[in-house]
Order: structure tokens, then C-alpha cells, then sequence
């Protein structure tokens, strides 16, 4: 589904991804592990034309190098940034109306399938969510991408903060995606929950992968572990 070889971004003379190759397959969770500065979140960026980049991507083989962010996500593909960019001066259930790519829901997911997933956004829906606490926001702004139904959706530190319900909240969340056939590119600190869900873990280092398998096979790599992941 999202095929990806040799890419290169920059921040002016920064060099951050060195010749990154990955792939994500259809319905498929991949968990994309890494300290901070690793390049995980540069990454998610290029992918959605934030910053500029050189190399191969192809999403349902369409090339998405050189096209604007609105283009991207009417390819069907969603981003969740680690700021979480709600609007708070909006309600909640408007949040989710901006999601929609037409005037109404006609894909997998709709406002009660929003709710069900997280019914405090239910409790919360006519509150303008800028009141709302950290992890209400956090459902909110995993809600509002679903809303336009993308195939893949990129999800970067969605636990970061969290309370330890919320957290499992989140995986939840993230195992619905799955039974729906929704691809997700997870991009999180929190390894064991990246381990748990995920069917494979990238590894991340110095802007390039060094490390693609499954999470047993992680486990079992403790090499990789202690260089590109432990403290």
C-alpha cells in the first residue's frame, strides 16, 4: 500500500532522513521505533508534503513526492501530528465535522462510530474543545482523521502524556482500525504498546532503518535494542 525507498529530507543543512526503505501493507500495523531525533516524525512528514524531500513514495501506486497535503489526504491517507492541531475554540462535534471530506460521512466511519470508540467525546460533543483535558483531545484529534476515512493513517505518539487508562484507550482505538482494514503507520515511544499491536517494528537510527521485523523478532534482538532504543 505505502511503498517507500531511499528518501532523503532536510532542514536547511540538516541531513535528517539518510536513505529510508519501508513499506506498509494493506490493513497492516507498523510500529516505527527510535529515540527522539531519530527521524520517526520528519518521516510522517515527508510522507504527507510537509518538508521537502528527494527519493521514492508511492501510496496505491501514485508517487506522493512533490504534491501538496490536501492532495495526499484525498489519496486516503490520514496523519495525527504529536501536537494534535484541534481547534479549540470549536465544539467538539465541529472538530469532527472538518474532518469529513464531503458534506457528510460516506465511508467506514461516521459520528456514531466516533462516539462508540470514545464515549466521552459523546459526554463532550457541544464543548469547545480547547477546555478539554489532554487525552479527550488526543481521542479527538484521532477521531477527526478517521472522519475522513482514509485507507492508512499515520498516527505519531499518540500516548505521549497520557494517563494509563487513556493509553489503553488508545489501543483500542487502534485495534478497531484494524478490524476495519485500516493500515497504520504508528510512530511511538511506548514500546510496549507498540509491541502488543503492531504486526512488524521499524527501527529507526540516525535517519535511516536499521532494524525491520516482526515485534518476537525484536524481543529476541538485543542488540538492536540496547543501541537504538534503551536509555
Amino acid at each position: 500500500m505505502l511503498t517507500i525507498r531511499q528518501l532523503h529530507a532536510y532542514y536547511g543543512k540538516s541531513h535528517v532522513l539518510q536513505g529510508v526503505d519501508f513499506e506498509v501493507g494493506e490493513g497492516e500495523i507498523v510500529a516505527l521505533l527510535g529515540r527522539n531525533g531519530s527521524g520517526r516524525s520528519t518521516t510522517a512528514k515527508a510522507i504527507m508534503g510537509l518538508v521537502d524531500c528527494h527519493g521514492e513514495m508511492h501510496f496505491k501506486g501514485q508517487s506522493l513526492l512533490k504534491r501538496k497535503p490536501f492532495d495526499i489526504a484525498h489519496l486516503g491517507l490520514g496523519y495525527v501530528p504529536e501536537n494534535r492541531d484541534i481547534f479549540p475554540k470549536l465544539t467538539v462535534h465541529q472538530n469532527l465535522l472538518l474532518g469529513l471530506k464531503g458534506d457528510k460521512p460516506s465511508g467506514r466511519w461516521d459520528f456514531e462510530d466516533m462516539y462508540n470508540l470514545f464515549p466521552r467525546l459523546r459526554e463532550r460533543q457541544h464543548v469547545e474543545a480547547g477546555v478539554l483535558s489532554g487525552g479527550e483531545q488526543q481521542m479527538l484529534t484521532l477521531c477527526r482523521s478517521l472522519m475522513g476515512d482514509p485507507s492508512l493513517i499515520i498516527i505519531d505518539e499518540p500516548t505521549e502524556g497520557l494517563a494509563p487508562k487513556i493509553v489503553a484507550l488508545v489501543g483500542e482505538f487502534l485495534q478497531a482500525l484494524r478490524q476495519r482494514g485500516v493500515s497504520v503507520l504508528l510512530i511511538e515511544q511506548k514500546l510496549t504498546i507498540a509491541m502488543n499491536i503492531s504486526d512488524r517494528a521499524l527501527v529507526m537510527g540516525h535517519g535511516h532503518i536499521v532494524f525491520d521485523g516482526t515485534p518476537a523478532q525484536l524481543r529476541e534482538n538485543a542488540a538492536i535494542r540496547q543501541e537504538w532504543l534503551e536509555v
